[in-house]
């Protein structure tokens, strides 16, 4: 699969499983890192626990190797690692408090654009 499959893959999968206010942030230009940042909100710590599952279930059948999850002990946040793209699940308190949208969607000088 081709970073763009996988990116709409997850995005979809986000959706179908109830995720509120997906958001996609493109980091090509902006850190190596990853190719994008996926965030999402979910309603309980049961349902980011269970997106985040979902998720890595998913990406495995398809092929996408080496993913992982990390924050399993937090109740607030979840974050799957898929290699080229990075995907936070937040409850939307913490989302808003980290509002990590802002950071990584604001231009980055030249200088400074490579983490």
């Amino acid at each position: 699969m081709q970073i763009s499959e996988i990116k709409k893959f997850i995005e979809k999968t986000l959706d179908e499983n109830k995720a509120q206010n997906i958001s996609t942030i493109d980091l090509r230009k902006k850190s190596y890192i990853a190719d994008y940042m996926i965030v999402a909100s979910g309603t309980s710590s049961r349902h980011l626990q269970a997106l985040s599952e979902i998720l890595l279930s998913k990406l495995k059948k398809k092929g996408v190797e080496n993913c992982r999850i990390e924050g399993k002990d937090s109740k607030d946040w979840k974050l799957v690692d898929a290699i080229d793209i990075i995907v936070h699940i937040f409850h939307p308190d913490k989302r808003e408090f980290y509002d990590i949208e802002k950071m990584w969607s604001e231009p980055i000088p030249k200088q400074k654009a490579i983490i």
